[in-house]
């Protein structure tokens, strides 16, 4: 694939993500770049985002880079639109989860997160494929935090305050999963209040899920949350950090079945999709290009 220009950087812009009013937009972008030797292109997302229409618009333009401007949602979207494509994909974070960014190191300071567009290093990066169609970049997860997801994207009230009102809610009203777990040769029943497909390592909020996680080991991991003490309830809220090993089992899979006994909530990279009862999902290793800081 051949691009028409090697110096051009689109920036696709969700004008609808997040709550912060200094988010980054056109403006400080256009300053950015103003005084260097790169063409600037903006792309603003309708609500809700037509992504045929965007995906016609990248590849009569052929950019060298696209750059998510927004959240998690903003960056699978584009994700999912440039695999298995030479195009590169940037972030500047602006949404109210910034899970992405956050795990590769990726400054909510514009200024900071520009530079990491301009002078990052490109590397090629795993994603998974969920029920042969869906792809994930980031976490995935039915249960605990699914049904958190679907909260705060019904909910009016947005910011830390609204995530800790529905997180509490969330909390209250928990229950356990009976799960099916099949992968590397081995049938595994439990019952967990969550299981996470996890690419990476740790959710916006801070919570590191999956301690070993990387993007490129041709690898995911399986973490089921069979318990949830008080106190780790708490340091979820308090002070997200690591979860008690105690708690949590972690499988390195390439591939998985699922199964629940009813049907339980399910969310892709921080957007919540529906109930489900089964899902498979494999990793597609090196099939996203991601700029990431030196």
């Amino acid at each position: 694939m051949s691009h028409k220009d090697n110096s051009k950087i689109l920036f696709v812009i969700n004008p609808f993500a997040g709550d912060n009013p200094h988010k980054a937009g056109q403006d400080s972008i256009g300053e950015y770049f103003a005084q260097k030797d790169v063409l600037v292109d903006y792309y603003l997302l309708p609500h809700p985002p037509d992504s045929a229409a965007l995906k016609q618009y990248i590849f009569e333009n052929m950019p060298q880079k696209v750059v998510a401007v927004g959240g998690d949602g903003t960056v699978t979207m584009l994700a999912n639109l440039l695999l298995g494509t030479e195009i590169a994909l940037g972030i500047l974070p602006s949404g109210s989860a910034n899970g992405m960014a956050r795990e590769l190191g990726i400054s909510e300071n514009t200024q900071e997160a520009l530079s990491v567009i301009e002078n990052g290093v490109v590397e090629n990066c795993d994603t998974i494929k969920i029920n042969n169609k869906a792809i994930c970049l980031h976490l995935s997860d039915i249960g605990l935090n699914a049904r958190l997801v679907k909260y705060f994207s019904e909910g009016k009230i947005r910011g830390k305050l609204g995530y800790a009102i529905l997180f509490l809610k969330t909390l209250w009203n928990r229950e356990k999963m009976q799960v099916c777990i099949q992968a590397n040769g081995l049938e595994i029943k439990r019952e967990a209040y969550m299981v996470v497909l996890a690419n990476a390592r740790m959710y916006g909020t801070g919570l590191l899920i999956n301690p070993n996680g990387r993007l490129n080991d041709g690898l995911f991991e399986v973490v089921v949350l069979r318990q949830l003490s008080v106190f780790s309830l708490l340091k979820m809220l308090v002070r997200p950090t690591e979860l008690d090993p105690q708690e949590i089992e972690i499988f390195a899979v390439t591939e998985v079945k699922i199964s629940t006994l009813k049907k339980v909530h399910f969310q892709i990279d921080g957007e919540y999709i529906a109930k489900t009862k089964y899902l498979t999902a494999q990793i597609t290793p090196a099939s996203l290009r991601l700029i990431l800081p030196k």
